[in-house]
């Protein structure tokens, strides 16, 4: 007669094997289109996402009301998408490129290719300006836009004074820390640099200006980034993707020290899936986001992917798109193909909006 506690242990060992064999599968689910039509433009505003055009989705992000909120580099502006109704509206921008405004109804001002769009705990919103080199706020209470860092001008300049003295290289992404402190990815200078919530004062976190490998362990801010691109933070942790240097990092801020998470030499591919992530090859990623149990997801660009790195066994799998550049199918992740996506965000119901850039849509994956 059977066992039934080795029936169980080989049940259980059967179940994990296809988990860790086949670990893709059980990402099934289901992709949606919720804003754009595959169309670059700028046109739709207080009628259906789904029939508006927008240009070039990057960022993405929930916000304190759990509206989409959508940076556009091709429309210069910042959307957004109430997952209620489903309409679209502008909340920052006028859809014309520039660099003015500051002072008066963020709807009015010009801005130059926004990448990231973050929140701060009472709602204020928070958004990177990649070719003006600057980082600005929009006021939850009053609407009034404000720049908060860099001066327009490209350079590296201005640590240890304000922030909104400093120059900055082609800023990227953006986080917020604990205590609210502000990460910015200066990709142009290859460092990460933060402004201080108290004193708006600006210094480098992390990167020495040069691009090189990192060991498995180092410490701050001595260490060399090549292109850090993509910032999250878990409420503990500071999470890192490299563009070109094709990584995942993790940084303690208490022990000031960055570990190797994925990625294998620097070089770029798609390879190594349901295996150990530190051993496979990203493709310029260029989003990052976690999600309440840790894991993290990564937009991993030039692959066309959106990948996933399981936070207990460290083994990493494509949750949507199968490498190959294409506009969807909506539905199966596997058959949907992306096309440079840059955004990624996980919401804590566990969907995960992705901005897929080229394609000029933002769609969700629905677990």
């Amino acid at each position: 007669m059977n066992n039934p506690v080795s029936l169980r242990r080989c049940s259980f060992f059967l179940c994990m094997t296809f988990l860790i064999t086949f670990g893709n599968l059980v990402h099934a689910g289901e992709v949606i289109t919720v804003l754009g039509t595959g169309i670059n433009g700028y046109s739709g505003d207080n009628g259906p996402a789904v029939k508006a055009k927008c240009g070039g989705p990057f960022g993405v992000v929930l916000g304190p009301d759990d509206a989409l909120y959508v940076c556009e580099i091709s429309s210069h502006v910042i959307r957004r998408v109430d997952l209620q109704t489903g309409i679209a509206t502008t909340v920052a921008g006028c859809g014309k490129k520039g660099y003015a405004g500051d002072g008066a109804d963020a709807k009015a001002a010009k801005l130059n290719e926004p990448y990231e769009v973050r929140f701060t705990k009472n709602g204020d919103m928070y958004f990177v300006e990649m070719v003006n080199n600057i980082v600005r706020k929009v006021d939850h209470q009053t609407g009034i836009i404000s720049t908060v860092a860099g001066t327009g001008e490209k350079g590296y300049s201005g640590d240890n004074g304000p922030a909104t003295k400093a120059t900055f290289n082609r800023p990227h992404s953006i986080a917020f820390d604990a205590e609210e402190n502000l990460y910015i990815c200066d990709i142009g200078n290859h460092r990460v640099r933060v402004v201080n919530a108290k004193t708006g004062i600006v210094s480098t976190f992390a990167g020495t200006g040069k691009k090189g490998p990192n060991p498995g362990s180092a410490r701050l801010p001595e260490i060399a980034l090549s292109g850090p691109r993509a910032l999250d933070f878990d409420g503990k942790y500071l999470w890192l993707a490299l563009r070109e240097g094709n990584a995942v990092y993790k940084i303690d801020l208490q022990r000031q020290k960055l570990f190797h998470i994925a990625g294998v030499g620097g070089k770029a591919g798609y390879e190594g899936d349901n295996a150990l992530a530190k051993k496979a090859k990203l493709a310029g990623p260029k989003g990052i986001s976690l999600d309440k149990q840790g894991n993290i997801f990564l937009a991993d660009t030039e692959s066309h992917t959106i990948r996933k790195i399981d936070a207990r066994t460290g083994i990493i799998t494509t949750l949507v798109g199968n490498g190959k550049k294409g506009d969807g199918p909506d539905g199966d992740p596997a058959s949907c193909k992306l096309n440079r996506p840059h955004g990624v965000y996980v919401a804590p119901d566990g969907r995960v909006f992705i901005g897929d850039s080229s394609n000029h849509r933002v769609r969700c994956w629905t677990p």
